[in-house]
């Protein structure tokens, strides 16, 4: 009799396993169709299919990571298609960007060279020229620093280096320029050095943009540019007393193709901005900016100091 009632028991135990285990594997079947599903939903273009699943089941990992897979690549893909139409875009503003100032540049020159025009008028019109030539100089360079920094290419020389003399070595190069633009400069650097990780060329492009920046669109007639150690930081500070940005244009002055229109020049690309605050996240840093329309702009540079 107690055989027999053991013999029950076990049979009714494996018969609840058996059980246990077909409804298991039916739900894993079940699940892995619904993945197929899903997969195939994604394939076709809809990247917010999820697959859901409880903590405890089995196939819970797999679901989990094949979510995260698929968040991964709509994010890429999202910003792939962002990429394309930006690249689209500035394919578009060539003929306006870059075509009409050279035509009229051409002109300026044919005139010179023909003797169109003499005398006074004639040095007049090669010195146009030649602004012209740099205004589009500085188009195609920031158009090859944008391709460059979306490029698998781009890469970074960085090096410790003394940040003060840097800046100096930069701003001396500017100083003919502010004086041409009739723009009063203050230049604060102290005599300490101030050691960091850097990309010198980098850095070169990151404070040139912000200067070019307000010479070609701040309308200002007064820029400061001061450098000091803020803890564990150097801060560079550039501000005018220009024309300001806009509150809500505030908000996107580092994005793609972004340009601000109320009160400021149309001409440039709308990348130098954007270019500034790739190569400072590149280099570790922070740049931030705030304006007050009609009194100004500041823009500020954080890099963290080489202990």
């Amino acid at each position: 009799m107690y055989t027999e009632a053991v013999t029950i028991i076990a049979l009714g135990v494996a018969f609840v396993s058996v059980c246990g285990a077909v409804f298991i594997v039916r739900r894993v079947k079940k699940q892995i169709l619904e993945m197929t599903d899903v997969l195939e939903d994604v394939k076709s273009g809809n990247g917010n299919r999820r697959i859901l699943s409880e903590t405890h089941e089995l196939v819970a990992p797999l679901a989990y990571e094949i979510n995260d897979i698929v968040l991964s690549y709509e994010s890429k893909l999202s910003a792939y298609h962002q990429t394309e139409e930006t690249n689209r875009l500035l394919m578009t503003s060539l003929s306006h960007d870059v075509r009409t100032p050279l035509t009229t540049l051409i002109g300026y020159l044919d005139a010179a060279h023909k003797g169109i025009v003499t005398g006074k008028e004639r040095d007049d019109y090669i010195e146009i020229a030649r602004w012209k030539a740099h205004d589009l100089k500085e188009y195609i360079d920031v158009l090859f620093d944008w391709f460059k920094l979306g490029s698998n290419e781009f890469s970074m020389n960085i090096s410790t280096a003394d940040l003060t003399e840097l800046t100096r070595n930069i701003l001396i190069d500017w100083i003919p320029i502010f004086e041409d633009a009739q723009v009063d400069f203050t230049i604060d650097i102290p005599e300490q050095p101030f050691w960091v990780q850097i990309d010198p060329d980098g850095y070169m492009r990151i404070l040139n943009n912000l200067i070019q920046n307000v010479i070609s669109h701040s309308h200002a007639d007064k820029i400061a540019i001061a450098l000091s150690g803020q803890g564990g930081y150097i801060e560079i500070v550039l501000s005018d007393n220009g024309v300001g940005i806009d509150k809500e244009d505030l908000k996107h002055i580092f994005e793609r193709l972004y340009k601000c229109d109320k009160g400021r020049s149309e001409k440039g690309s709308g990348l130098g901005l954007s270019i500034v605050h790739q190569l400072v996240e590149k280099l570790n840093g922070t740049v931030t900016a705030d304006s007050v329309p009609g009194k100004g702009t500041v823009f500020t540079l954080l890099f963290p100091l080489v202990d």
